[in-house]
């Protein structure tokens, strides 16, 4: 019965996943008939706007979204699974902060040594970014590493990253101190998230690179449960804590750094997923939660970037503004169950 339950949630999900990533292709401030979309995809519509509606934006976007929110789901999942605590999330370790530190860099300082904004230099100043965003999350990365294996516990790991975290930031602050206000603007704009900022020949990278790391999460599901059982249980069943540590962080890490390098640093969908498949599918169990957090983080993704472009409007909220409306509730609602059971 329990598992005629699991396989239909995730049916449900896999549904969702096809049902938004329709929604996305149709609905904006130019709404498209779904006949004309798949018109569209089969190469037989002779409307060139709405070609070029689907193929140069709206398709990117939305495989940009479910690549982005399936690979923060899953690696929030493993930082919690972890840390074993609940409130971890993918930007735990300060990755995505390394990130911004690196497009903070190239940003701030482009204008006051180069003299022109990188926000003008168009694809060029795109591809610098993504690559600056990469340099600082795998040199976080590196640092996090190193320290995992000279820490023990996994709190003294977690206060490290958090103020790792804290040390980008304070150095970003000065970074935009002296810089000009165009470029300031220009990292804003950058910090608030977007699955729109790929397009063209790197949406193909982005999927292609996601499709490689993502499949090896899963080769770390025995792991991730012997982990839930303690690391005294784990030890004593022939598990490796440190390697095994080692291995979950990096697997996580590179979904995150990639996530934020091609898209920006994306709040809260990494820390909600979770917890929302946790209390869909009723288990702890990762080689259940690993493809739930997976689909549901993609179905997420699209609902989110679906309420962003505001069909029927002109213009778009930033991603992060709706991710945060999805995933505050559920930390508050985290935050009360465990207070609820303390007492």
């Amino acid at each position: 019965m329990k598992e005629r339950h699991t396989s239909l949630l995730m049916f449900g999900l896999i549904a969702s996943i096809a049902l938004f990533f329709m929604l996305n292709l149709v609905l904006g401030s130019v709404e498209i008939p779904v006949r004309a979309v798949i018109r569209v995809l089969l190469g037989e519509e002779e409307n060139t706007i709405w070609r070029n509606i689907i193929l140069k934006s709206r398709l990117p976007q939305s495989l940009t979204a479910i690549m982005a929110g399936a690979g923060l789901a899953v690696s929030g999942l493993m930082m919690q699974t972890v840390f074993r605590n609940p409130l971890a999330g993918p930007s735990v370790l300060g990755i995505s902060s390394g990130a911004s530190l690196g497009v903070a860099f190239v940003i701030l300082l482009s204008g006051s040594i180069g003299g022109v904004a990188l926000s003008q230099l168009g694809f060029i100043g795109e591809v610098t970014l993504t690559l600056s965003a990469i340099a600082g999350s795998l040199l976080i990365m590196i640092l996090i590493a190193y320290v995992s294996q000279k820490v023990r516990g996994n709190v003294s790991l977690l206060i490290m990253g958090v103020m790792i975290g804290y040390i980008a930031t304070a150095i970003i602050g000065v970074l935009k101190f002296f810089s000009a206000e165009e470029d300031i603007r220009a990292y804003v704009i950058w910090g608030l998230g977007s699955f729109a900022r790929v397009s063209g020949g790197q949406t193909t990278v982005f999927v292609v690179i996601m499709l490689v790391v993502l499949p090896f999460s899963f080769l770390l599901t025995k792991t991730l449960n012997l982990l839930l059982l303690g690391d005294s249980y784990a030890r004593n069943l022939g598990l490796n804590i440190k390697r095994a540590r080692l291995l979950v962080i990096s697997c996580a890490g590179i979904l995150v750094a990639i996530v934020t390098a091609y898209c920006g640093p994306i709040v809260f969908l990494g820390l909600a997923v979770p917890h929302i498949c946790r209390g869909l599918f009723h288990t702890s169990n990762h080689a259940v939660l690993l493809p739930a957090s997976l689909c549901a983080g993609a179905s997420l993704a699209l609902l989110c970037n679906l309420i962003a472009r505001m069909p029927g409007f002109e213009g778009a909220l930033p991603v992060n503004s709706v991710t945060a409306l999805v995933g505050a509730p559920v930390v508050m609602w985290v935050l009360f169950n465990k207070r609820k059971s303390e007492r």
